[in-house]
């Protein structure tokens, strides 16, 4: 063991060596299992694609925090020091709408059975959700990052690792900000760090004058070019977002997320006593996706040394749902550079170079220092990746 524990030390040390003078990296390997197009639809219209889990094992919890309830889904049980998994979803879908073809992906299992998993859905977003009383005031986003604590020590865990897309990015995010030592990793998918000026206001305004509740969001989840092209998988999401979601809550959270503020970051150094994620973070983009922009301008107030950007080839707005393999893969070796799961099998990204994102780590799930603090030169944390996934 320890002679095998020396060449996997050496291999990492010459891969990182070989990324830090490379610099920045582009990633392209082949999507053995794509999910085409053709699937994509034909699942997506059957609403159980969306609304069963393929695991009876999920248990539900509605949790008292400081601004009210949340419902939050679980499976599994804290493993040691191990962190949880646990995730936001974007405004207009709930963790069913946002996560299940990601959770329920086969390959995805190899990860899971390793983690306890936690979804939390935004207050009055769940499946059958009653509608908010008239006069209901919406936690705010600093107010839904402030509830989170409340369901990390209901369950008992000593941190956790994030996964959110929009919305649900920037409150995990805010979260990590003002609860530093609660998370040990973040993947971020399509967050904006900017609050809307009043021009964009406006016309968030004039949209929800001239277009359904549904339509509106739908403009926020997919580009113009997925509303005309990939009109089947839009029509399916259309359909569900109309009738799963309470359109009464949804109005709120909506509203809510176009009033944000920015998120109150910027890149170590710039500017004086600046704020920023401590934990590594994974940020995740499809080439094709109405939030790019706004993921580019993330990543450039990110700490580059424990930030890895992830743009996903031939993806939209939602790459958690037409991409899970390539975002499972590209998960996992998150994962194995902060430690975890180093001995779970290599494939396509190892043979694109991404082994370098693997460090020598924890087997039993203590929580590995040397990427929590920016101290330490090893593991994935301390290395500036860009990543450009295509088919």
């Amino acid at each position: 063991m320890k002679v095998l524990g020396h060449k996997i030390e050496l291999l990492t040390g010459l891969l990182l060596h070989d990324v830090t003078m490379a610099g920045l990296q582009e990633l392209r390997f082949p999507e053995e299992k794509p999910l085409l197009r053709g699937q994509d639809t034909a699942e997506l219209e059957n609403s159980d694609t969306f609304l069963l889990a393929v695991d009876t094992d999920w248990k539900e919890h509605d949790i008292e925090t400081p601004y009210g309830l949340l419902h939050v889904v679980i499976r599994g049980s804290p493993k040691g020091n191990r962190p949880a998994i646990l995730t936001y979803h974007d405004v207009g879908l709930n963790h069913k709408l946002c996560f299940n073809t990601f959770f329920n992906f086969e390959d995805m299992q190899e990860i899971t059975k390793h983690f306890v998993v936690c979804h939390v859905d935004a207050p009055g977003q769940q499946v059958g959700a009653s509608q908010f009383p008239q006069g209901y005031q919406f936690p705010s986003m600093e107010q839904l990052a402030a509830m989170l604590p409340s369901v990390v020590q209901h369950f008992g865990f000593k941190y956790v690792i994030g996964i959110g897309v929009g919305a649900g990015a920037y409150v995990l995010a805010k979260f990590a900000l003002i609860f530093p030592d609660l998370v040990e990793g973040l993947v971020l998918m399509n967050i904006d760090p900017n609050g809307k000026g009043w021009i964009d206001w406006a016309a968030t305004k004039l949209s929800s004058l001239t277009s359904t509740l549904p339509d509106t969001v739908l403009s926020h989840l997919f580009s113009q070019e997925e509303l005309v092209s990939n009109t089947e998988l839009v029509q399916s999401y259309r359909q569900q977002i109309g009738n799963v979601v309470n359109q009464a809550n949804l109005q709120l959270f909506w509203n809510m997320y176009n009033s944000r503020r920015d998120l109150d970051i910027n890149r170590p150094g710039t500017v004086p006593n600046a704020k920023t994620l401590r934990c590594p973070v994974m940020l995740v983009v499809g080439d094709n996706a109405p939030a790019e922009d706004g993921v580019v301008e993330c990543n450039s107030k990110l700490d580059p040394t424990t930030t890895t950007f992830l743009k996903m080839a031939d993806s939209g707005g939602l790459p958690q749902v037409t991409q899970p393999g390539k975002l499972t893969e590209a998960f996992k070796y998150f994962l194995q550079g902060m430690g975890y799961m180093p001995s779970a099998s290599m494939t396509r990204l190892a043979r694109s170079r991404t082994a370098s994102l693997t460090s020598a780590g924890s087997v039993d799930g203590s929580r590995p220092q040397a990427c929590t603090h920016s101290e330490s030169s090893e593991g994935l944390g301390q290395v500036n990746h860009t990543m450009e996934v295509s088919c």
